[in-house]
């Protein structure tokens, strides 16, 4: 069977519609006029039984009831064989909670985002003996499911909002933000939910991909100030936005990548109107907006 992904959740933390939120998306939402996204979260298999889920939002219970490849196939099972995490974000690490009913899976990070469980011992409730918590170093190559390898590697980013000091670096490269970079035989696709900035040599990495799903949190860098909802600018939450002459759609112009998909989308977001001018100019730019439940062939 043909290695794909499936989009178990395609908004950011919050999901759409977000609890306390009544902008125009989250209205919408309610009454049904766009469709629901859940949390950000990503699986994906090179055989088609054997799964491995890339961050575990705080909305993986209800995703892995809609994925019925992801359904147990006897009285105590699952496809699911690894979780790995790209950062330590609630809306990444939360899900695991939702996996503590005694089943075997391997929980891969780097060691950065490791100690983040460890100083926290409620994710304790993952026995170590049956879900085992792997580290992967930067650059290493892994296999998180039968036939599935995975590198980790460096993006622009900071470290979660509950690790906030009183100076807040949104350009930190290291282990608190990775990339993630797939292979299943000879496919290769990348999943960066998020992303401060597209350096040369991020594009150079990602250059000639067949897939990649980035960073989508924001259309414009000043969208949630616009909207009266934050103070706070995309580049200040350390994420890059779609549109404009430094967002990731004309940073793309210049890559060779066979499919875009924007996932992590925040509730403001106007690409997740189905007929918005927004949607329809990343559109033609050649990107794909995620939705919830969407598979892709890699």
């Amino acid at each position: 069977m043909t290695a794909r992904a499936h989009i178990l959740g395609a908004a950011a933390g919050g999901g759409l519609p977000q609890w306390n939120c009544g902008c125009e998306n989250c209205t919408r939402a309610r009454t049904g006029k766009i469709p629901h996204q859940s949390q950000s979260s990503l699986a994906v298999t090179a055989n088609g039984s054997d799964w491995a889920i890339l961050n575990a939002s705080p909305d993986l219970r209800d995703q892995l009831r809609r994925a019925k490849a992801l359904h147990p196939a006897g009285l105590r099972h699952s496809p699911i064989r690894s979780v790995l995490l790209t950062n330590g974000d609630i809306d990444h690490i939360a899900g695991l909670l939702t996996l503590r009913e005694q089943q075997a899976f391997t929980l891969f990070a780097t060691p950065e985002i490791h100690e983040i469980l460890r100083r926290n011992p409620v994710f304790d409730v993952l026995d170590a003996r049956i879900v085992p918590r792997v580290e992967i170093r930067l650059d290493e190559e892994v296999e998180i499911a039968p036939g599935l390898v995975a590198r980790l590697f460096p993006v622009p980013g900071k470290v979660p909002l509950y690790l906030e000091g009183a100076e807040v670096r949104t350009d930190l490269e290291g282990e608190q933000t990775v990339g993630v970079h797939l292979r299943a035989g000879a496919k290769s696709a990348f999943y960066i939910p998020g992303c401060a900035a597209l350096r040369g040599d991020l594009a150079a990495r990602i250059d000639g991909a067949d897939t990649i799903f980035f960073d989508g949190t924001l259309w414009r860098d000043d969208e949630m100030v616009r909207a009266g909802l934050s103070q706070k600018t995309g580049a200040r939450m350390g994420h890059m936005s779609m549109s404009g002459p430094d967002g990731s759609i004309a940073a793309f112009e210049g890559i060779s990548v066979k499919r875009k998909v924007f996932v992590h989308m925040n509730n403001t977001n106007p690409v997740l109107r189905p007929n918005s001018a927004e949607r329809e100019e990343a559109e033609a730019a050649g990107w794909i907006i995620a939705r919830d439940g969407m598979e892709i062939a890699l």
